[in-house]
């Protein structure tokens, strides 16, 4: 019986709990708490920096390493323009040029001192109208020795002049290779940057006997971004 009775008041408790909750009652707001509000959302609003990024170069699918490479081996610089680095063009034909200049500087000696060498062998001498008439008297206190160790330096700068040329033909063919590469599979940023600045440096052990503690000097910083 007791416990009857307890259920039926712990039921009496709920029903009379769940009668006391009654809903809120809806508080109006007045014109001027909404501009009130408006304005707090307005203060409270975040500040976003403003992104900026840098400008990213896609790879170019369309660029042909072996294109390049084949301009290259045509023409010298055609591949460097292909790859647009003009810039390059003026070093390889200055460096091909100095080559070029050094293969007739060579060639032009060669065949002088091997001339002399021959007439020296013969034991004659050029007459009027011979080639090298004005130029023998310049050997003259030459032995025959240093003239044929002439006639081999000549020949043998000459030779390496010709290596020389086609080995700088190769490496900017190469280099456009490589160059395109790049542009074909990879980004690429073109920002390149450098920096002179004046510093001073302890003097080497070599140096020890160099007027000052230090020496002045120039530092050079580059920087790829």
């Amino acid at each position: 019986m007791q416990k009857y009775l307890l259920i039926i008041g712990l039921i009496t408790g709920f029903a009379f709990a769940a009668l006391a909750q009654e809903p809120a009652i809806p508080i109006k707001k007045t014109k001027a708490d909404s501009i009130q509000a408006k304005k707090d959302s307005l203060k409270s609003k975040p500040f976003i920096p403003k992104i900026t990024s840098d400008k990213v170069y896609h790879p170019d699918t369309n660029h042909s390493p072996h294109k390049a490479v084949i301009h290259s081996l045509m023409i010298p610089g055609w591949g460097q323009l292909y790859n647009h680095q003009w810039w390059k063009v003026p070093v390889i034909y200055a460096g091909l040029g100095l080559i070029a200049w050094a293969y007739v500087f060579n060639e032009k000696y060669y065949q002088e001192t091997l001339a002399i060498a021959k007439y020296r062998q013969k034991g004659t001498e050029p007459v009027p109208g011979d080639k090298y008439y004005n130029v023998y008297p310049q050997y003259t206190n030459a032995s025959v020795t240093a003239i044929n160790d002439a006639v081999r330096g000549y020949a043998r700068y000459r030779d390496i002049s010709v290596l020389g040329f086609v080995a700088g033909w190769g490496i900017q063919a190469i280099d456009a290779y490589i160059d395109a590469k790049f542009i074909h599979s990879y980004s690429m940023d073109k920002d390149f940057t450098f920096k002179v600045t004046p510093i001073t440096m302890d003097p080497p052990m070599y140096a020890q006997n160099f007027n000052g503690s230090f020496i002045p000097g120039i530092k050079l910083t580059f920087t790829l971004k």
